[in-house]
């Protein structure tokens, strides 16, 4: 007798989506489609949340026009991945991007805020953004309170990886003229 081991069905964007639009998963549901696998997010905590927050009141008024501020919404990086970053920058784009997900083409920043989900974000999460040439890649790691930069993607990985304090600025690689305090969002 042949052993036979179950096996996994991964799923792609298109029945992703077929199975959003059928009602499948209910309202409230916290999923991501990662490398074709359909996983459940961690809800989000009061510490995350305010994060999110305050990365959205720190970049907006430096950012105006130059790019699209986007919370906790898909983009489409393969046809078997639609992560929802905690946050992104996005290429301007006059619709806002209405009639399309945002691509790994349109990234010009992408942060995750990490409590409970660190290990996750500073390994899958960064081999993932790194594969899709994200070309800056943030985590506001909660746990150690402090913020891990992450450039040059190169083969699933990045080349740049540095870690700020409170006490450090750096400025956006896609936007070099935008300086940010850590302490803002932190």
């Amino acid at each position: 007798m042949v052993a036979v081991f179950p096996q996994k069905h991964l799923t792609d964007i298109a029945e992703w989506h077929r199975m959003g639009e059928a009602g499948i998963f209910p309202p409230d549901s916290r999923l991501e489609l990662i490398e074709g696998e359909i996983l459940h997010m961690a809800p989000i905590g009061f510490n995350h949340a305010g994060h999110v927050a305050r990365l959205i009141h720190a970049l907006a008024p430096l950012i105006q026009d130059r790019a699209i501020i986007n919370a906790q919404n898909p983009v489409q990086l393969s046809d078997l991945s639609e992560p929802e970053p905690d946050f992104l920058l996005l290429h301007p784009e006059p619709n806002f991007y209405t009639t399309r997900h945002p691509n790994a083409s349109d990234v010009l920043l992408l942060v995750e805020v990490s409590d409970t989900t660190l290990r996750f974000d500073r390994s899958q999460k960064l081999r993932l953004y790194a594969s899709h040439n994200i070309p800056e890649y943030w985590i506001v790691n909660l746990i150690d309170d402090c913020l891990e930069v992450c450039r040059q993607p190169q083969d699933g990985d990045y080349l740049q990886k540095i870690v700020l304090g409170k006490s450090d600025s750096l400025n956006l690689a896609a936007l070099p003229e935008v300086r940010i305090e850590v302490a803002a969002i932190l």
